[in-house]
């Protein structure tokens, strides 16, 4: 009888032991990148993992390829909220395989965007101008600046990466033949200014752009069609390149944007990683958040409290109703 005693009490313990495992998150290391979005969306979990599921959660600051580095290596940070997967593909596939990294699911729903586009109020007057036949044709309007009798189409800054893509699109599309003049704005505040000027006249604007950015919360703009989809294959080997002798039309290919954790943080929070797994913003949701926080000259922290309060109808998607419950009530007490 002692002996079913003693072993109904061990296993009473190994049991307690397991729910207290389960329910303690502990410590939680999350990457604050350096660009909004990614700082925003850090602020976001770091809070609910706290708040929601009693992780003793600390941000520490990111960039790409050292968080990515360091994730791998020292198993620190847990979390990397917004990783632009394109750029360290082979390296995260690797760790993958190898158990060290794990993909919890997208940063942004729809992935990292770029293309050509023209304001939406040109496609309200004129359908046809969300299609690169319709902007061609109507070649006239969209005037240069110097020259009244071109084109403008607006590039993107010379010295980025995006330069090389958007100048051999522009090659293949012909539209130098087709009467545009290629523009580099300078910078990116240049390129940024140009819509912005052309949004408060309601003038014409063409050119290259991406998002998710404050610049698309702003001012919509549509974007448009060539009518080929993507050629990923194709895009990979000669737009996006310095030499690329014959580029063919493409349309760019979705940014892969993912939330990855280290393995160990699996084992640290089942709960918490699968909210990082539902946890997903829309580019246009991102687009509005950013326009807001350069608006309001909001850092990560205040952005993050701002859409806590702001957009329950969203996040409380991601979580479970007694999760949604305890973060409610951590930002009605702040």
């Amino acid at each position: 009888m002692r002996n079913i005693i003693l072993a109904a009490g061990l296993l009473g313990s190994i049991f307690t032991q397991q729910v207290s495992a389960e329910g303690e998150c502990g410590k939680v290391t999350i990457a604050d990148m350096n660009w909004s979005s990614a700082s925003l969306i850090a602020n976001v979990d770091r809070f609910i993992l706290e708040h929601g599921y009693g992780c003793e959660a600390e941000l520490l600051p990111g960039d790409t390829m050292p968080t990515s580095t360091s994730m791998i290596e020292k198993g620190e940070p847990d979390i990397a909220p917004e990783m632009w997967s394109n750029s360290v593909k082979e390296l995260i596939e690797k760790a993958v395989s190898e158990k060290r990294l794990v993909i919890a699911g997208q940063s942004l729903s729809d992935g990292g965007e770029e293309g050509f586009w023209v304001p939406q109020y040109m496609v309200d007057k004129d359908p046809s101008l969300q299609t690169i036949a319709g902007v061609i044709a109507n070649v006239k309007s969209f005037k240069h600046p110097e020259d009244p009798e071109r084109g403008a189409f607006y590039g993107c800054p010379a010295g980025w990466g995006c330069q090389l893509s958007a100048e051999n699109l522009y090659r293949a599309l012909n539209l130098s033949h087709a009467g545009f003049d290629l523009i580099d704005p300078g910078s990116g505040a240049g390129l940024a200014g140009s819509i912005a000027r052309a949004y408060e006249r309601e003038k014409p604007w063409f050119g290259y752009y991406w998002a998710p950015t404050a610049v698309l919360g702003k001012y919509k703009m549509v974007k448009v069609d060539f009518g080929t989809g993507v050629d990923v294959e194709h895009f990979k080997a000669c737009t996006s390149q310095a030499e690329c002798a014959a580029p063919k039309v493409t349309m760019y290919p979705k940014a892969l944007v993912q939330t990855i954790t280290t393995s160990d943080f699996t084992k640290k929070s089942v709960q918490g990683f699968d909210y990082l797994s539902k946890r997903a913003f829309t580019n246009d949701q991102m687009n509005g958040l950013l326009a807001w926080m350069e608006d309001n000259q909001a850092d990560g922290d205040i952005a993050a409290e701002y859409f806590l309060t702001n957009y329950e109808d969203i996040w409380t998607q991601w979580v479970a109703a007694d999760v949604a419950a305890k973060v409610k009530q951590a930002i009605k007490s702040r």
